[in-house]
């Protein structure tokens, strides 16, 4: 699977490195799910933590069968991470 960057996405990166953002993307351990962009565009999200423990949630979007784009990046709500840390245990 192979991952590419738009521009814009670059530039819309807001106190996440991009080197996070492939640190989560290429763990061993990590959740995959469905989600939505602020534009209703379905998406497929990545919920993981980066080499220092930091939880981030990264949105991709198919742009072939093995090419993904990464389109948007953010930390996990509190919520987020509580939902993730049950998974986490329930997913050891």
């Amino acid at each position: 699977m192979g991952f590419e960057w738009p521009d814009w996405a670059l530039d819309m990166l807001i106190g996440i490195s991009p080197n996070e953002v492939m640190q989560v993307l290429t763990k061993q351990r990590r959740w995959p799910r469905r989600g939505r962009g602020s534009t209703g565009i379905e998406m497929l999200t990545i919920w993981g933590r980066t080499a220092a423990g930091r939880p981030l949630i990264v949105g991709l979007r198919q742009a072939e069968p093995w090419q993904w784009q990464i389109v948007a990046a953010r930390p996990m709500s509190p919520e987020q991470v509580a939902e993730f840390e049950k998974w986490e245990q329930e997913n050891q």
